[in-house]
């Protein structure tokens, strides 16, 4: 019997639904002829009833199948009738247009995450709930409402660009003004509009390897050709910069030298000076996306590029989510003012702006006596966790993983030394109860994982290698 295939690129509900609607127009199933249950049908595809749920949704939305309760799912006896009534191919729409769906790894991760709640999580890339400030955050909720709720200035909430110039200032050594602060729904938004706004399709630029950049379609989306820069321990290397330039005309180089996700790797400081003399030499913007500096575990967050930049070569992305809640989906940019006002017309575009009222709340903890406490705990916390990483690594896998251990961030890269097929491993490691990202995604060779330390439970950490190590093992038999 046919099974669908769990490692291609298609979800597995629609290669289901592909199937059913294929036997359906052969005439395996005539109209009006019942169709499996959806707990039958998952047990002979080897599938959760969950999938075919969505299968069967899928194949409702075509008119192609039908279902009444009492009676089961029946073949749709109107769409092959002698005036057919024709539904919309949503399928087809859905697999068209210009902005590409997330890769397979991505989005299995991220079903299998919502199928079953009990998986310990070195996936996410964010805080859990136990190092985000909920008690300040809920007590300045209840305070931060304002009269207005309307459509607010399209670069942002004036008063939290007041309060980032003194932030930056403070914490990063960043000075700039607020007409140079555009507010975003956090880093992926500052990357989207860059790539929709400053670059055009077949432009070439230049991103890390392994870089989060690459588990991100949008770059593709957008049209622009990509050139991989390899990190090694130090981070990107300028003479690799140069080269590429030379070779490909490179129009923008994208960085996350600090803490980098996801080898956590901190850019040298001789490279930084090198590459921002590079840049002025050759008028190359460079985007630095620096969300996970102030995570630094010994209190002294390495200067970020832009702290460096004395002619405006780098545009600079940071976040809340990193530091204090992913929720309330607050970020911003710092870039010359022609360039925040086309991005802030682009915006305005999509959505008229953000909320009025999550921008308010960041604007009052970042200038609240909550604010260095919480970075404080914060630092404590990651390392402990981090250290519960490390050391449930060394007792369960001490021969079959290498790595380094971060000064910083959320994340820890692994190479597994024996040779493993990512989606196998990936696929076992979900049946043992633990989910992890293959490093692959991150444009890497196969046989590197990201393990992200900050979202599952102090108590969950050693557990959750254990279960690892296991998928691992007997993978390799």
């Amino acid at each position: 019997m046919w099974k669908p295939d769990r490692y291609g690129a298609q979800p597995l509900y629609q290669q289901i639904a592909d199937d059913l609607e294929q036997r359906i127009a052969y005439g395996e199933f005539p109209p009006g002829s019942p169709l499996p249950s959806e707990r039958r049908l998952a047990e002979q595809l080897g599938v959760n009833r969950s999938t075919i749920v969505q299968a069967y949704a899928e194949l409702r939305s075509l008119g192609i199948i039908e279902s009444r309760s009492g009676s089961g799912t029946r073949v749709s006896r109107h769409k092959w009738g002698a005036t057919p009534r024709h539904t919309p191919n949503w399928h087809r729409y859905a697999e068209g247009g210009s902005f590409l769906p997330n890769l397979p790894f991505l989005r299995r991760i991220r079903e299998a995450l919502q199928q079953d709640k009990s998986l310990i999580d070195f996936a996410s890339g964010e805080l859990g709930a136990d190092l985000s400030p909920v008690k300040q955050i809920n007590t300045l909720f209840d305070s931060s409402y304002t009269e207005y709720l309307g459509y607010d200035n399209p670069q942002g909430f004036a008063p939290l660009r007041e309060t980032l110039v003194t932030y930056l200032s403070q914490y990063r050594h960043i000075h700039t003004t607020e007409s140079s602060i555009l507010i975003t729904s956090g880093s992926q938004q500052s990357l989207y509009l860059i790539t929709q706004c400053l670059l055009a399709p077949g432009d070439a630029v230049a991103i890390e390897d392994p870089s989060y950049c690459y588990s991100l379609p949008m770059f593709q989306s957008a049209g622009l050709r990509l050139f991989r820069l390899p990190v090694d321990r130090s981070g990107a290397r300028p003479e690799d910069v140069y080269s590429l330039y030379k070779k490909h005309r490179i129009k923008m180089v994208f960085l996350n030298p600090n803490y980098q996700n996801p080898t956590g790797t901190v850019l040298d400081e001789a490279r930084r000076k090198k590459l921002l003399d590079l840049a002025s030499e050759l008028g190359l913007p460079i985007v630095e996306d620096d969300p996970f500096s102030l995570t630094a575990y010994d209190g002294s967050p390495p200067r970020p590029l832009k702290s460096m930049d004395s002619i405006g070569s780098v545009l600079y992305i940071g976040s809340f989510s990193k530091i204090a809640a992913s929720g309330l989906r607050v970020g911003w940019m710092v870039a010359p003012n022609s360039v925040v006002e086309r991005l802030a017309d682009a915006r305005q575009q999509m959505d008229f702006g953000l909320s009025v009222v999550p921008q308010q709340v960041a604007a009052q903890f970042l200038k609240s006596d909550y604010f260095q406490p919480h970075l404080s705990e914060l630092r404590m916390r990651l390392l402990y966790k981090r250290d519960l990483l490390v050391q449930a690594l060394q007792k369960h896998l001490p021969d079959m993983l290498s790595f380094s251990i971060p000064s910083g961030g959320l994340h820890l890269w692994c190479k597994i030394k024996p040779e493993v097929n990512d989606g196998k491993l990936l696929e076992e490691a979900i049946r043992q109860g633990v989910i992890f990202v293959p490093g692959s995604v991150y444009g890497s060779n196969s046989g590197c994982v990201r393990f992200t330390f900050a979202r599952p439970q102090a108590e969950q950490i050693e557990l959750g290698i254990a279960k690892f190590a296991a998928s691992l093992r007997t993978l390799l038999g």
